[in-house]
């Protein structure tokens, strides 16, 4: 388990500098989870514990100083323990969410105890040192990496036969009730996405996509195609209004 411990711990390192410096979102479960599953030899479950988080995740944007659980250490802790301890993909977003509080509350703390940082990367930009803060920013990042490491290397090195053995414990209506608390995550997530997309010109759209899903069963791949083609159209078609120059003309005479 000591290698695999390292590598998905190598592999949080670099989730976690994506999310705050890369931004390629393969720190995303979608992505993490198949990695982490391929790393502990059950790619299938890694992905579909990685898809459940993801619907979870989804709707769990930061906000100003608000912070939400940190979805690096939720997918790929949750993915782990899902694999390590063959939960189903409910029940493993019950087991994500508590690890994933836990680690923002330390990123947070983090954050804090490195502001101060911020003052000398001030100084260096009033002295035009670019050098200085690209340093800043290499060790802000090495950081990044050594506390997503540790965040995830540990409770799968260590705590990977516990977490089996405890898992084995508890009672069945427990596991049930994670697996009921995990099903309604999907849904809370895509209720806070809509309410922070959602506007009135969208509600059609909306309408539409329930009743072709409710009543003439299309596919979900077929309606994503549908929106994407909306999508395109609508996107065109401002950008052709934004194009039309309109040529102010000179009259004289009458003429």
């Amino acid at each position: 388990m000591l290698i695999e411990a390292l590598l998905i711990g190598i592999w949080a390192g670099i989730a976690g500098i994506d999310m705050f410096d890369g931004l390629t979102h393969i720190h995303r479960p979608i992505v993490t989870g198949p990695i982490v599953g391929l790393i502990l030899g059950d790619m299938t479950t890694g992905l579909i514990v990685g898809g459940a988080l993801e619907l979870v995740f989804a709707g769990m944007v930061p906000l100003a100083g608000a912070q939400p659980p940190n979805v690096v250490i939720g997918g790929i802790i949750g993915t782990s323990i899902a694999i390590i301890t063959k939960l189903d993909a409910q029940a493993a977003v019950g087991v994500a969410i508590p690890f994933a509080v836990a680690a923002q509350a330390g990123i947070t703390l983090l954050f804090t105890a490195f502001s101060p940082v911020m003052h000398t990367a001030d100084k260096y930009a009033e002295e035009a040192n670019t050098k200085g803060i690209d340093n800043i920013n290499y060790l802000g990042m090495a950081i990044l990496f050594v506390s997503y490491f540790l965040c995830a290397f540990l409770p799968v090195y260590f705590g990977a036969d516990k977490a089996q053995a405890i898992v084995q414990a508890i009672p069945e209506w427990f596991i049930g009730g994670l697996s009921v608390a995990g099903g309604m995550m999907p849904a809370i997530g895509f209720a806070m996405l809509l309410k922070i997309m959602l506007k009135k010109e969208y509600v059609a759209f909306l309408i539409g996509g329930f009743l072709l899903v409710t009543y003439f069963q299309i596919p979900i791949l077929a309606l994503a195609l549908i929106g994407l083609c909306i999508a395109l159209y609508d996107y065109n078609s401002k950008n052709g209004e934004k194009e039309v120059v309109v040529v102010k003309e000179d009259f004289e005479d009458g003429i």
